[in-house]
């Protein structure tokens, strides 16, 4: 999970610098906390389309950040299925039923 926090993060820095993110109201260019913003929502996988990368260097940034954002989750998920199967197996071997 770690590894993938320090891509998310190596990506959002890169996505800032070479992405070319830019606010598709006024066609400015992001500032950093929009870019932030922007590539959060692409790994949560929400995706509001109020920015959006203009290059070729973006676009693939975004779907890594889109596959990262797939991974954590289900990293998340796994987690919490674990923690359930390691609760339930503790209050079987204690004679409570389930």
């Amino acid at each position: 999970m770690a590894g993938l926090l320090l891509l998310f993060a190596l990506l959002t820095v890169g996505m800032y610098y070479l992405g070319g993110p830019v606010e598709t109201s006024d066609r400015l260019p992001s500032p950093f906390g929009e870019t932030i913003y922007f590539c959060t929502i692409t790994a949560l996988t929400i995706g509001y389309g109020d920015v959006v990368p203009t290059t070729a260097f973006g676009r693939i940034d975004t779907l890594l950040l889109g596959l990262i954002g797939v991974l954590m989750t289900g990293l998340v998920i796994a987690a919490a299925v674990r923690g359930v199967q390691e609760a339930a197996r503790k209050a079987e071997t204690r004679g409570q039923p389930r």
